[in-house]
């Protein structure tokens, strides 16, 4: 293939990738004007009963101020109501209303005639009643009437979002190896180049002069690639009674956790210390920051052919390569926290006489507690994130293991069931750190 082949294929493909986000721009511009309208409604109605007992009220400037924006509880309930509206309306879900289903693809009979040429320059005209049936469904071909020229009726079954050769020919007299041709479909001129759209589906004419009917597929997703949320709910509800692959999903979650934990707690131990070393130890800075901004870009999954090497692919090897991805972070973030500190209030101490200790234990450590925990936030996100690679290595059980299982068999339900368990639980983790710091300490932010 040529380089000008390449570049035509490319261009076409860049079309119809535009043309499909195209016909999905309406409906998103819609559920946009929701979220607008939604926000204007709201701030007219808390403007029209704010009592301006807050003090809030009592700033004079309010934008830019970091302190004054906080997040807003009912634009948060109206986002996750809007992705789940975007997500029902998308899979057509029962669960909403159809009047919000965007387009779906076409089920049901249709009919359309077309036009063959016996190769003589006589012509004659047949129907083709196509039958368009679900997934998982089975639908007898209708009977035709063969009909009085040369041309014969035709039948054919097609399954939702699927498209099917009709061998127009096989039950006519005239063949195509002898010179019959389709000259037209529904009225319209039909070539290899030029489609005629049926009504409800597209047809083509092969380099083999068959029919390729391909049924409209509307906008509405298919479930192989995007489920409804009913499909991913009873996928939660049977695996969590049944497991899978013989694995229960408490210990899925279970052995994910505690690889991730484990490989967190490592990583913290060593790197805590040695970030603050680094902040603290112009010697210890000079040796290991090198390292550690070498490896600090690097992704944890760069890192999985040396872990199998080292440690092999028992659950060392998981272990070894989440501690991997938390010691960098938590080495950063102590070293950030150490020399974050206010200079004023190490001055403050050494002038009450306080020893290098008494310092380390009464000022460092507790100002760069704050950095460390937000260092503590990352590298949880990450080890978190991280797992599903982890476990991609020879295990038998984890939350990770699961989903890729999953995807070789096409359950995209439970790979997506998969993705929300490690969302809720990694935003669980994250809640988990912040009232922890929250209690541990309350002096972050009063100076």
């Amino acid at each position: 293939m040529n380089d000008s082949n390449v570049f035509a294929d490319l261009a076409d493909e860049t079309l119809n990738i535009f043309l499909s986000i195209g016909s999905i721009l309406p409906y998103l511009a819609g559920f946009i004007a929701i979220i607008v309208a939604s926000q204007t409604i709201w701030h007219r109605v808390r403007n029209s009963v704010d009592t301006g007992g807050s003090f809030n009220s009592l700033k004079t400037v309010t934008f830019g101020d970091e302190s004054t924006v906080v997040s807003n509880k009912s634009a948060s309930v109206l986002s996750l109501l809007l992705i789940f509206v975007l997500w029902g309306a998308f899979t057509g879900s029962q669960l909403l209303p159809s009047f919000l289903h965007v387009p779906g693809p076409f089920m049901g009979g249709g009919q359309f005639t077309y036009t063959a040429d016996n190769g003589a320059g006589q012509v004659d005209t047949a129907s083709v009643d196509v039958i368009v049936h679900a997934a998982g469904e089975k639908a007898d071909k209708p009977k035709v009437e063969a009909g009085d020229g040369f041309a014969a009726n035709d039948a054919i079954v097609i399954q939702v979002y699927r498209s099917k050769l009709l061998l127009w020919d096989k039950n006519d007299d005239q063949k195509r190896k002898t010179g019959a041709s389709i000259v037209k479909v529904d009225g319209q001129s039909i070539s290899k180049g030029n489609a005629v759209d049926v009504g409800f589906a597209r047809v083509a004419l092969t380099d083999k002069g068959t029919l390729n009917i391909v049924p409209h597929k509307g906008v509405q997703m298919e479930s192989i690639y995007l489920p409804s949320p009913e499909k991913v709910w009873k996928s939660l509800v049977t695996i969590s009674k049944d497991g899978y692959q013989n694995v229960t999903l408490g210990e899925h979650l279970g052995f994910s956790l505690w690889r991730v934990v484990m490989g967190f707690l490592i990583g913290a131990i060593v790197g805590i210390p040695l970030g603050y070393a680094m902040g603290l130890s112009n010697w210890f800075r000079g040796w290991f920051d090198p390292v550690v901004e070498f490896m600090r870009p690097v992704p944890p999954l760069a890192l999985i052919p040396l872990v199998i090497i080292w440690a092999g692919i028992g659950e060392e090897g998981k272990v070894v390569l989440l501690f991997l991805a938390a010691l960098w972070i938590m080495a950063i973030a102590a070293r950030s926290g150490v020399s974050g500190v206010r200079i004023t209030k190490i001055h403050a101490a050494y002038s009450l006489g306080a020893s290098k200790t008494q310092i380390l234990r009464h000022v460092i450590i507790p100002n760069s507690l704050p950095e460390i925990f937000t260092g503590a936030r990352v590298a949880m996100g990450v080890c978190w994130g991280t797992v599903v690679a982890a476990e991609l290595v020879a295990a038998e059980k984890g939350i990770g293991k699961m989903i890729v299982a999953a995807s070789k068999f096409q359950n995209t339900e439970i790979v997506i069931m998969g993705i929300i368990l490690i969302g809720l639980i990694g935003f669980a983790i994250d809640v988990g750190i912040r009232l922890l710091e929250k209690y541990l300490v309350p002096w972050k932010g009063k100076g």
